[in-house]
């Protein structure tokens, strides 16, 4: 079980997918307008990962080496194909806001690079863990990216105002401020990481 904590662990703070890792680019700097897209947006890539992560772990032995990818794609489509079937019947809201982004998770590759890296290779129970793991991370990386944003930009955090909305700057709500947001955090993070 010990074990299980550490794989759980990596995945956060050591491999973190959008600090340490620099993986899921493009839903990373898409959705974190507001800590809200960023924390449904997370949510939803750590679900597909988690459930994907188990199927290709259990299904591992019976895919031929030549149709492994393909087949890893097949299995996080299906999922992310759920998931926008779901987020479309009962939360237009949340699909109108990360609209292109939700079917855009097959392609991410935190995913794909989970799958071929971790599940492929490890138990269900261990890969359960892998993708849990990720997914906090990646989660949290969205969160805090897009709280940074709204409350740079708009000052509020999940909708609730911390400054007056005239002492904000709306580059920060606009794409060149995720890319200064971000690059910023990154140095934060990996400031933290050397003096531990």
């Amino acid at each position: 079980m010990k074990n299980y904590w550490k794989i759980l662990y990596n995945g956060i703070v050591p491999g973190n997918p959008v600090f340490v890792l620099l993986l899921g680019m493009c839903a990373t700097l898409g959705t974190t307008s507001s800590a809200y897209n960023g924390l449904m947006m997370g949510i939803a890539t750590a679900v597909v990962l988690v459930c994907s992560n188990i199927v290709i772990s259990a299904i591992k032995s019976l895919v031929p080496d030549k149709v492994r990818i393909p087949a890893f794609i097949v299995v996080i489509a299906s999922f992310v194909t759920i998931l926008q079937l779901v987020v479309n019947a009962w939360m237009p809201a949340l699909n109108a806001s990360l609209g292109i982004f939700i079917p855009l998770i097959v392609v991410n590759c935190i995913l794909l690079g989970r799958a071929e890296a971790f599940a492929s290779k490890n138990g269900v129970t261990a890969s359960f863990f892998d993708g849990l793991g990720s997914g906090i991370g990646f989660t949290f990386a969205l969160v805090l990216l897009g709280a940074s944003r709204e409350l740079l930009g708009t000052g509020k955090i999940f909708g609730a105002t911390i400054f007056p909305e005239d002492y904000g700057m709306l580059l920060f709500v606009l794409a060149p401020g995720a890319f200064i947001a971000l690059g910023y955090l990154i140095a934060i993070v990996n400031k933290i990481r050397k003096t531990c």
